[in-house]
């Protein structure tokens, strides 16, 4: 058998009914096409209504390259990004690995997007409000709630020095499963994004929001594509090789003994990961995870000896 009828065989076996939703590539092809903006929209006034205290009408999807400001700075890309109709830009994210530095990864691409379009020579007069959207497979923050915003307020009077910097978490595991009914709409779609849900309770899901059954539509319509769900199941294999190579980092970690060693190791390999990762490389984890050799070897190739 070819590689490419194993694959083939591979990519036909994804149960449609039995995805997850936030893996990256499935996330863009549902949320970031101007075909289905409607779904975006529908997703934004969910989390940003109360906040924008008005509904969002229309949107305008922009570049997702934050372009460096040097050569010496490496080329950030964002998942769905957009303008909205009264001036605001917006970025969402999906994160389902947690390398433990999503607060400064997070005001990181904020700022990107928040000077980006500034021109040179314009005054600061012309920047606009940056808004961004963190969807979390883990849990992060110490509140119990799912969802938590954040800004620039004064910490005496809580007074907000302006709206310009807003960032939202939604934080997946936190939400309780209830019954469709009783969900508020951003509810519904964390509870979309939580993969937890079985038939029954999707199809109620799906009667219940517009946008939410359309997300289901855009869903089946990407399993047909071959190459997208090549990509799909490529994008879940490189988070699964990650993880056992944490487990296995960890367990490394332990039998030295050492505390401090431990947390070194898993911090340098938490590095690695993210930079094999941008070079298009994530498939060596799994093999650097059972050999030492080789393991120190990229090691001293991204300079992490």
């Amino acid at each position: 058998m070819s590689d490419e009828e194993l694959a083939e065989r591979i990519t036909q076996a994804i149960d449609e009914n039995r995805y997850y939703p936030m893996n990256d590539v499935l996330f863009k092809f549902v949320f970031g096409k101007i075909e289905r903006k409607n779904i975006t929209i529908d997703f934004l006034n969910s989390v940003l209504e109360p906040s924008l205290k008005h509904r969002i009408k229309d949107i305008r999807f922009v570049s997702t390259e934050l372009i460096p400001q040097s050569s010496e700075e490496k080329l950030s890309r964002l998942d769905v990004a957009c303008e909205l109709d009264t001036g605001e830009f917006i970025d969402v994210e999906v994160q389902v690995v947690n390398y433990h530095n999503m607060q400064r990864r997070t005001l990181y691409y904020w700022s990107g997007m928040y000077l980006m379009h500034l021109l040179k020579g314009e005054d600061y007069q012309q920047l606009r409000p940056v808004i961004t959207i963190n969807i979390l497979a883990f849990c992060l923050l110490p509140q119990e709630e799912p969802h938590a915003m954040y800004g620039v307020y004064n910490p005496e009077t809580g007074e907000r020095l302006n709206n310009d910097l807003e960032i939202h978490f939604l934080e997946i595991p936190k939400f309780i499963n209830k019954p469709v009914g009783e969900m508020t709409k951003m509810e519904r779609w964390m509870a979309y994004f939580s993969g937890k849900l079985d038939l029954k309770e999707k199809e109620e899901l799906a009667m219940s929001e517009t946008a939410i059954s359309e997300a289901f539509d855009a869903t089946k319509l990407f399993f047909q594509n071959r190459r997208e769900r090549m990509k799909y199941l490529n994008r879940q294999m490189a988070i699964m090789d990650y993880k056992s190579g944490m487990q296995w980092a960890e367990a490394r970690g332990e039998a030295r003994g050492e505390a401090n060693g431990k947390r070194h190791e898993q911090r340098r390999f938490s590095r690695l990961v993210l930079l094999l990762d941008d070079a298009g490389r994530s498939g060596e984890i799994v093999k650097a995870a059972s050999n030492p050799e080789l393991l120190n070897q990229l090691y001293r190739e991204f300079g992490l000896d």
